[in-house]
């Protein structure tokens, strides 16, 4: 049976997944996935407020090549001014409207639809497909991790569908993953009047040398793949806004997105040495995200470049600029690229995709499920 990944991304998307997710939309794949022959393994993990997340693992015959593609069902919220039901996946003038249209329920519609339409001759083909990607993954694609370890099962290269080109389809493939650390910065201080400045202790001048020690801070100057890391403070607060009182404590939010010249570990420690020396007795937070990893060439990047040559006419640019993805934790299992449609509107009120761009997406997909297990 051949599957139209247009009427099954408009499925995924007529079921709200708001991360972490579990549930209906599972269910919708899952029926799509059981008549093509897919051993499906569902399982529900975790506590608010990062789960509770719902895993899936389908797996399609056995044996080297072990081909994976990798996504996720869960959505961001809506957000305010949409023009229609954002959890309805629609078709206005060949563009298909709705959250998790372009991140990343068609990509998923596109893979399911090409495998209904390649001929498997032998190895295997898996989908690893989580519930938490636009969270903190607490629950979600480590625990796949997990699971596939416990059963000795290794998949020898990952395609991950996230939306990657930038201009048109195809113009883009990511082979590695900036990595990126939070980190919050408290300055405790003695709350008062304005007026009795001797009978307080004001935070924020201390929180200000952190915030311009740290600003100054040259990290490195990237690497031929990668871009330089670069560290942005993203908030700066305090428990009180009146204007007579001096706060009891200051606090700054920070995000540090990273080539693989560095460690996740090692700038937390700068962070924590630069602020014990600028304001003694403040507690830095901090939260990994993921590291820095790169994909070496090989198989993978070969059969997807050539299936979207073949596909577009045009040899796409192998980038690691942009967020991170999933891959920074399927880099432990083998080689992963991600790959997938125009990436303008993810996230947006109004996500969409051309009807077209995910037609030719399912066909790139089944150039290279042809050519690893075809």
């Amino acid at each position: 049976m051949s599957l139209d990944p247009i009427a099954l991304a408009q499925q995924l998307i007529n079921c709200p997944s708001i991360t972490p997710a579990r549930g209906e939309v599972f269910d919708a794949l899952e029926s799509a996935l059981k008549p093509l022959g897919f051993e499906v393994h569902r399982w529900v993990m975790g506590e608010a407020p990062d789960g509770p997340t719902e895993n899936m693992v389908a797996m399609r015959g056995s044996g080297a090549p072990h081909f994976g593609f990798a996504g996720h069902l869960d959505v961001v919220p809506a957000g305010e001014g949409w023009t229609g039901d954002a959890f309805e996946g629609r078709i206005e003038d060949g563009i298909l409207v709705g959250r998790g249209a372009n991140d990343m329920k068609s990509a998923i519609a596109a893979f399911v639809a090409a495998i209904s339409r390649v001929e498997q001759s032998g190895g295997t083909v898996s989908l690893l497909i989580t519930g938490d990607e636009e969270g903190y993954a607490t629950y979600g694609t480590p625990r796949i991790i997990d699971w596939l370890n416990e059963r000795q099962i290794r998949p020898d290269m990952i395609l991950i569908g996230e939306p990657t080109s930038v201009d048109r389809l195809g113009d883009t493939v990511k082979i590695g993953r900036r990595g990126s650390v939070n980190m919050w910065i408290e300055v405790p201080g003695v709350q008062g009047h304005v007026a009795y400045p001797d009978r307080a202790t004001n935070p924020i001048p201390e929180l200000a040398r952190v915030v311009a020690a740290l600003s100054a801070v040259h990290l490195d100057d990237g690497t031929r793949q990668f871009p330089p890391s670069n560290l942005e403070f993203t908030a700066i607060s305090t428990p009180t806004s009146a204007s007579n009182v001096i706060p009891g404590s200051a606090t700054a939010q920070l995000n540090i997105r990273f080539n693989n010249l560095q460690r996740g570990a090692d700038l937390v420690k700068m962070v924590e040495k630069i602020t014990a020396r600028e304001a003694p007795g403040s507690e830095v937070r901090a939260r990994i995200s993921g590291e820095a990893f790169l994909t070496p060439p090989g198989q993978l990047y070969d059969v997807i470049v050539e299936a979207i040559e073949e596909e577009t006419g045009a040899k796409p640019e192998l980038s690691t600029s942009g967020g991170t993805s999933d891959g920074r934790f399927l880099i432990q299992l083998c080689p992963v690229v991600d790959f997938g449609l125009p990436n303008a509107t993810m996230h947006k009120v109004g996500e969409c995709a051309a009807v077209e761009d995910i037609l030719a997406l399912s066909r790139i997909y089944e150039r290279i499920l042809s050519k690893v297990v075809g």
